[in-house]
């Protein structure tokens, strides 16, 4: 068949390869110093952790862990969730619980399951690529969702969607160091989302895959707690809380979970059951084994890394970026978000960046649902070390500070 594009239905017209994904083929390029990819450091992986607990489960339950098992997943692994949630300030039940094939998943099958086309999304500008590459497929619109508050009010949304064709039917953030911001939302912010989630009558997702990644601070309360003492109970709330244990454990193994009112629950548990039937049952075991004996250790040792790096990062970009550049402080997550001089556009500076310097990034447009932030970008500093970190900032200091000069000799 020659024309398959023909062929395909009207929602894929929505969907377009990750940004990321294509900048991490770089990562193939020995000389090329990128802070491009959301990459733990495969360093911290607890190796001899997960290959002792392989070698536990298959030892001890071979035949369970190579067998199919039920759509919500493993039941100790939801147990040992409930208390991690219960940590939180969450007060749940195994029943509010689903595993995933990592919160990627979890994002799609919420997508899937609350998403009409025409719909409205509230959503931050920017957000998570992943999180619009999700949703698109399910052909909304989007709408900015501006946690502070600002002059939109719920009747405005409603309006805005109204005008549109449709309905607000959904509001997605990451409170704790965003992506790819770094950004944190504060406890009054939080209340007042919550309190936007029950006007609007929408469900609200936490993406909460970096919470645990916190350097200095204090932590604010999961807004699906907040929502939950003001409602009483979990399954009166309208918060889902997705999360991951990629950047905590490893994110070879795909696993993560969705914590949130049980009819929302059975209603994923049936979308489960038609995708894939259930997340891979002996990589759930092996999750369930190393967090239960190892994950507060392996937190810890994670925020001291990544706390380091994160500093390093600040330290050279105040040494190399030139006067009119500014870039956000993080607490804690993975990342630092760049805003370049108007005028500046961040995909063309990474073309020059690759071909001249070596140097890559994630230009910041992906990242906003508008299209607009041409001239932001997205450094990782959970990947590269000290030296490596030093290098590309001194270099990409010096480019930005070319390019401007070449902007100002052209005006």
């Amino acid at each position: 068949m020659s024309d398959w594009d023909a062929r395909y239905s009207a929602r894929t017209g929505k969907m377009r390869a990750s940004e990321v994904r294509e900048l991490l083929k770089l990562l193939d390029q020995p000389d090329i110093i990128s802070f491009a990819g959301g990459i733990p450091d495969p360093a911290l992986f607890p190796k001899e952790a997960i290959k002792e607990a392989y070698s536990a489960v298959l030892d001890e339950n071979a035949d369970a862990a190579l067998q199919y098992s039920v759509s919500e997943g493993y039941k100790p692994l939801r147990q040992w969730l409930v208390q991690h949630m219960a940590a939180l300030g969450v007060a749940c039940t195994i029943d509010n619980i689903i595993i995933t094939t990592g919160s990627q998943q979890a994002l799609d099958y919420l997508g899937k399951l609350f998403i009409s086309p025409g719909d409205t999304i509230l959503t931050t500008w920017p957000t998570y690529l992943g999180a619009l590459q999700a949703f698109n497929a399910y052909e909304p619109r989007y709408d900015r969702l501006i946690p502070e508050g600002g002059n939109t009010t719920p009747d405005a949304y409603r309006t805005n969607a109204q005008a549109a064709g449709g309905r607000v039917r959904l509001a997605y953030l990451t409170g704790d160091f965003s992506n790819p911001t770094g950004e944190t939302i504060g406890r009054k912010e939080r209340v007042k989302l919550v309190e936007l989630a029950h006007e609007l009558d929408i469900p609200l997702i936490e993406d909460a895959a970096y919470r645990v990644l916190r350097y200095e601070g204090e932590n604010a309360p999961s807004m699906l707690a907040l929502d939950i003492e003001r409602e009483g109970h979990i399954d009166r709330t309208r918060v889902l809380y997705s999360g991951s244990f990629s950047k905590s454990l490893t994110p070879g193994l795909r696993v993560g979970w969705v914590c949130a009112a049980q009819p929302v629950i059975a209603k994923l548990v049936l979308i489960k059951q038609a995708a894939d039937l259930h997340s891979p049952t002996i990589n759930q075991m092996v999750i369930h084994h190393v967090a239960e004996r190892h994950f507060d250790a392996q937190v810890e040792k994670a925020r001291g890394h990544y706390r380091q790096r994160r500093d390093h990062m600040l330290g050279a970009l105040a040494r190399h970026m030139p006067e009119g550049v500014t870039w956000t402080r993080p607490e804690g997550g993975m990342f630092v978000w760049m805003t370049l001089p108007d005028g500046m556009d961040g995909a063309a500076l990474l073309a020059r960046s690759v071909e001249q310097i070596r140097v890559a990034f994630v230009p910041g447009v992906a990242f906003h649902a508008d299209g607009t932030g041409g001239n932001t970008i997205r450094l990782n500093f959970s990947l590269p070390n000290a030296e490596a970190i030093e290098t590309g900032m001194q270099r990409l200091g010096g480019l930005i500070g070319r390019e401007m000069d070449r902007v100002r000799a052209q005006g």
